[in-house]
């Protein structure tokens, strides 16, 4: 059973910077494809990162050039490092992850069997 479970979030002013982490554990192979979605008050779950076993990565423009998704396959942990943080990044962030092969990496909620529980991240202006 894969287990995800997310940490680093926290309070910010807006400009500021934070790193958030997900460990899998449960699955003794590195994962097919990770990718990070967040979700805000009265929005939906908006995909912004994922990165397959290669390390190839993709973001949405909301996000890119400011976030940064990386992975540790040693240490099964996968990291969103946030920069130049607005109040519009304010949400629950989730990690999720892809164990079977083929198809495509991308952040599309529907790709993904394995969520995390979410950490929470507020960005004040």
């Amino acid at each position: 059973q894969v287990q995800l479970v997310e940490s680093g979030g926290g309070s910010v002013q807006a400009g500021g910077s934070l790193r958030l982490s997900c460990t899998a554990s449960g699955y003794a192979s590195s994962m097919y494809c990770m990718a990070w979605f967040r979700q805000a008050p009265g929005n939906g779950r908006e995909g912004i990162a994922s990165i397959d076993s290669s390390g190839s990565t993709k973001y949405a423009d909301s996000v890119e050039g400011r976030f940064t998704i990386s992975q540790d396959n040693g240490k099964n942990t996968l990291y969103l490092q946030m920069n130049s943080l607005e109040p519009e990044d304010t949400a629950m962030y989730y990690c999720a992850a892809k164990t079977s092969s083929g198809g495509y990496c991308y952040f599309f909620s529907n790709l993904f069997a394995h969520w995390g529980q979410g950490t929470q991240v507020t960005v004040s202006s």
